[in-house]
């Protein structure tokens, strides 16, 4: 049951009246994360390509929620099959979360059991493994072989493997170099980690660290691996009313998610996972969400 459960769509990462651009994809994951890799760019890598992303791709691309919706904005760009690689100006201007949900897409159509994992990455410092752990997005799939893997499509490039010096299989993540988000919470909480080095950057850069942010990304990680697999920055129920973003919670917050983390750390049960995300009303993901869009501001939206 739990692997059938990942091995679907969910609204999210149905192509749906487009499935049939999937039809000459490969099966293999690897190729099906190169492919992710491929038809995206990062907001964030118009220096790395050499290319200047259009104001409104910068600002309106990211903000698009399903995988139907991201493939009809490739194929306006070009209509070429969903394996031919495009030009950095025809691609998608995504996140972490863009080339992840696509990679996670392709490998549930072909029946690959897959989810998308929300947590901390320390490799992305051109110079080498980073004290700070960056705010990502990864694939979780299932290998026959070896269970459930991490693998980080925005690295299927040998080009951007090389920017910045991983010495990691991309299809094998380790886990210790990718924490997701609830044992980054248990890290700081156990006085393992300093909770200034978990952020979407340093903290004298901007509020997107610390406690805050990683109580955060638990409620993210919990409804992705109940398949729903909203923006980065939707934000529902105590978070909502939680004011504005800053590093420390208040201590019944944190014994909250002193309990909530365990879920979703370690070898995740499924029905534990679903019996929390599906009973506790603060966690559950409702028809309507807050986005706090970074570029286009803040706003309501209902979800399909």
């Amino acid at each position: 049951m739990p692997l059938d459960f990942h091995a679907t769509h969910s609204t999210f990462s149905d192509p749906v009246e487009l499935a049939h651009l999937y039809a000459d994809l490969p099966h293999d994951p690897a190729e099906l994360a190169r492919i992710s890799r491929d038809l995206v760019i990062h907001r964030m890598e118009g220096d790395l390509f050499a290319h200047t992303h259009p104001t409104d791709r910068l600002h309106n691309d990211a903000e698009t929620r399903y995988v139907d919706d991201i493939l009809r904005i490739i194929v306006e760009r070009d209509s070429a099959p969903l394996g031919q690689r495009r030009a950095p100006g025809d691609r998608f201007v995504g996140t972490c979360r863009d080339f992840s949900l696509l990679h996670c897409s392709f490998l549930r159509h072909f029946g690959v059991p897959a989810r998308i994992r929300s947590g901390f990455a320390d490799y992305f410092d051109p110079n080498g493994p980073s004290a700070f752990h960056n705010d990502h997005v990864v694939t979780e799939y299932w290998d026959e072989q070896r269970g459930w893997l991490l693998a980080d499509a925005e690295l299927a490039d040998p080009f951007v493997t090389d920017h910045w010096k991983i010495d990691f299989d991309p299809m094998d993540v380790p886990r210790d170099r990718f924490l997701v988000a609830g044992e980054a919470w248990q890290a700081i909480r156990k006085g393992r980690a300093d909770q200034e080095t978990f952020g979407l950057h340093p903290p004298h850069e901007g509020p997107f660290w610390g406690e805050w942010f990683v109580a955060g990304n638990i409620r993210l990680d919990l409804a992705a691996l109940n398949k729903v697999e909203t923006l980065l920055w939707d934000v529902w129920g105590e978070e909502e009313e939680g004011g504005k973003p800053g590093g420390q919670l208040p201590e019944a917050a944190r014994q909250f998610y002193d309990r909530v983390a365990p879920v979703v750390s370690g070898e995740v049960s499924f029905t534990a996972a679903r019996d929390l995300f599906t009973k506790d009303d603060t966690l559950r993901t409702p028809d309507t969400v807050m986005s706090y869009a970074p570029f286009n501001g803040p706003s309501r939206v209902t979800l399909r």
